[in-house]
């Protein structure tokens, strides 16, 4: 492995659903110590990291969010089964039969999502949709004592039990939490090439958490940086798959980065999308343009900030997100972070002057 493949391996398979971001932290931290003037955390525990330039303003905020969904220990049955609750967004027929990771204060328990078996359903029953309300997390025990001895709590975080895996052509990756720990990645590559050359702005890499909650440490943390531009980092979804149309979805993986036109909370500043394009055109780097009509990203609450903050929404392109594990293309990758750089290079005082309305 090099060594963006090694950092990628480190933040995805660090555990932080909504609220429990811990891990997923100090690995951002270690990877940013020495390249950044300063790192602080807002009082929900969203990670700041600034880089000086060669003026104090703009200042250039990049966001990607440390959490990834997963779920929460909600009851514990007397027979020894662990009834949960999502954390984030999860699609009921992505569940059933996988391994999970309970983190407990003694310790990971290991578990699997289970159901009442086939072999037991009504012919009807057996055509519906098994719902998370009646799955269960089956940890080998055989009572709700034996549950709480090994230190399972309701309350509980629980991630999917999956590695990154370099597949089998060496230039995609299969790993968990790519939503969105691809964007904090990005950020961390952003530092490595701008910490060592002149660039005429302050950035800020920011490591939001409870993204997937609600958006809500995207909202703290633009408060405490005051940006004047916002750059959300983000997996964008593909098409490419058996049985999807053009009209649904055109993002292809290894076609390069996604620029969303639209987002459920937020319409990118025009200005900046067509300096992104204007940017990507001039490198040679294609540039897929999407709309995600459901769904949100940090940029919601990003651009409304105080007066309003010019932003965009870049994303590598990810397939099965919101699942046990998706998959990226490294060309994509290494291709939107030299994008990113090369648009930040360009965000001086006239250019972001340029920006408004």
């Amino acid at each position: 492995m090099d060594a963006t493949e090694q950092f990628l391996k480190e933040i995805t398979d660090a555990a932080g659903v909504p609220g429990y971001e811990g891990p997923v932290r100090s690995a951002l931290r270690r990877a940013l110590s020495g390249l950044a003037a300063d790192i602080e955390e807002d009082g929900l525990g969203s990670l700041i990291a600034r880089l000086p330039g060669t003026s104090e303003r703009p200042r250039i905020m990049l966001a990607g969010h440390m959490d990834e969904v997963g779920f929460m220990v909600r009851y514990i049955t007397e027979g020894g089964f662990i009834r949960f609750m999502p954390l984030g967004g999860w699609w009921d027929q992505v569940l059933l039969a996988q391994q999970v990771v309970i983190k407990t204060h003694k310790g990971d328990v290991v578990g699997q999502i289970g159901a009442k078996p086939p072999h037991l359903l009504k012919e009807e029953e057996r055509n519906k949709v098994v719902e998370k309300d009646a799955m269960y997390i089956d940890v080998g025990a055989t009572s709700r004592q034996e549950v709480e001895e090994i230190g399972v709590r309701v309350g509980d975080p629980i991630i999917p039990r999956s590695e990154f895996t370099i597949l089998g052509n060496g230039r995609t990756y299969l790993a968990k939490a790519w939503d969105d720990r691809v964007g904090c990645a990005l950020i961390v590559e952003v530092f490595r090439a701008l910490a060592g050359q002149p660039h005429p702005n302050t950035i800020y890499g920011v490591g939001t958490v409870q993204e997937e909650v609600g958006l809500r440490g995207a909202r703290t943390s633009a408060f405490a940086v005051a940006p004047d531009v916002g750059i959300v980092l983000e997996v964008g979804l593909t098409g490419d798959l058996p049985d999807m149309k053009p009209e649904e979805c055109a993002v292809r993986l290894g076609a390069g980065p996604v620029l969303l036109a639209y987002d459920g909370a937020m319409i990118p500043n025009l200005r900046l999308r067509d300096l992104v394009m204007d940017v990507a055109r001039e490198l040679g780097i294609p540039l897929q343009i999407d709309v995600m009509q459901r769904g949100a990203t940090d940029g919601g609450p990003i651009h409304v900030n105080a007066r309003g903050v010019p932003s965009v929404v870049l994303g590598v392109p990810a397939r099965h997100i919101h699942s046990h594990q998706g998959i990226i293309s490294r060309d994509d990758y290494d291709a939107t972070a030299r994008l990113v750089v090369e648009l930040v290079l360009r965000l001086d005082a006239r250019q972001v002057a340029e920006l408004a309305p």
